[in-house]
């Protein structure tokens, strides 16, 4: 049997027997925790730990990940433990509460997805499933997405959770083929070494590849994905003896486009590389549910519409909103609201103010220093 395709065990004991509730859970997580930089298998765990059972073990590992404790990778089961895992030290996570309308326990939400950095991901519905599994299965099928919205929505965090491996590119104006590529980094011994980039790495390793504000780069630039993403899945790479690189199976091509951002530009040649554009939109209700104001959700709303009719240039998104409610944790909901208003852009600043004043009732001036106290 595949030692990573494990099958759940009538009998998950321990080493040596050991049957004390948690001690095969403890022992998983102690290992994960003594690798934090490493994606571990199901069978290099099983055999370091040397558990009898590697389908106990999984399930283990399984139980970390629903926990946020790890991060689940599929394809294959891939393992990795997240900051909180290290912060719980070993222990077991809290069993999971029921809801009355949870149907003998099954919740009708989908559990969040910790992300590479520990953050956790909610899941949203697409496509008659989720977000995530839609991307994953896309992927399976090597059908390109183009993920587009405002900044702040949370176009990365999903990527990042469908794909806890992704490599990225930063897009910018001043983006050049070698960032994709690779280029020659000076040694300390004044000799070069040819160190290759993350589209090299993501056909090789067979893995996923996010271009973040790719509708920032200029096109001649982006050219170098296109034999990439076709059916030839080869590339060669000029400045380093045209080098010839294959796509392996899992190297997948996903684009975030800002619509509406200064410079960003949607060119025919890249949006037809990309079968499936999936718009991503604030979601209010995650907002409300992570802790932010209903006033200041609202006032949200208000402005998105100014910003949907061209009234406004500039309007909260998740991002803003999850940055509001932790500085209101820290320093109170006044300074929250001040902060927010000097998010805004100069002139965008009047609006936002009043959005703001019309929710929470109370005079709003832009977060700034005072006099010595």
């Amino acid at each position: 049997m595949d030692p990573d395709t494990p099958h759940v065990p009538t009998n998950g004991t321990a080493p040596g027997g050991d049957r004390r509730p948690g001690y095969l859970y403890r022992q998983v997580a102690a290992y994960l925790a003594s690798q934090p930089d490493q994606w571990l298998k199901v069978g290099q765990v099983t055999t370091a730990i040397t558990a009898r059972s590697s389908g106990a073990v999984f399930e283990a590992l399984k139980k970390m990940a629903a926990a946020g404790y790890a991060t689940h990778y599929t394809g294959p089961h891939r393992f990795q433990i997240t900051q909180a895992g290290i912060d719980a030290a070993g222990t077991l996570p809290p069993p999971a509460r029921r809801t009355p309308s949870s149907g003998g326990g099954r919740s009708g939400r989908r559990q969040p997805v910790a992300r590479p950095n520990g953050d956790l991901y909610f899941p949203r519905k697409l496509a008659g499933a989720t977000d995530v599994d839609v991307l994953q299965r896309l992927c399976d099928k090597r059908i390109p997405v183009l993920l587009y919205g405002p900044p702040g929505t949370g176009k990365t965090a999903l990527v990042e959770a469908a794909f806890p491996d992704l490599l990225t590119v930063a897009g910018t104006g001043d983006t050049v083929v070698e960032d994709f590529l690779g280029n020659f980094i000076p040694l300390p011994d004044g000799g070069y070494e040819f160190v290759y980039g993350p589209l090299v790495t993501a056909m090789r390793e067979g893995r996923a590849l996010l271009i973040d504000d790719a509708t920032l780069i200029p096109p001649k630039v982006l050219a170098v994905l296109y034999p990439a993403m076709d059916g030839r899945r080869v590339i060669t790479i000029p400045g380093y003896r045209n080098e010839r690189v294959e796509a392996v199976d899992g190297f997948y091509v996903i684009a975030g486009h800002n619509p509406g951002v200064h410079g960003a530009i949607l060119t025919e040649a890249l949006a037809s590389r990309f079968d499936v554009h999936i718009e991503v939109t604030t979601d209010w209700d995650l907002a409300r549910h992570l802790g932010v104001p209903t006033p200041a959700v609202q006032a949200a709303i208000a402005l998105n519409d100014d910003l949907a009719a061209g009234r406004v240039s500039w309007a909260p998104q998740l991002r803003e909103l999850l940055g509001f409610a932790r500085v209101r944790k820290t320093l109170g909901l006044p300074a929250a609201i001040a902060n927010l208003a000097g998010r805004a852009p100069e002139e965008d600043r009047p609006e936002v103010i009043a959005a703001l004043q019309q929710q929470f009732g109370t005079d709003i001036t832009a977060l700034a220093l005072g006099k010595q106290r």
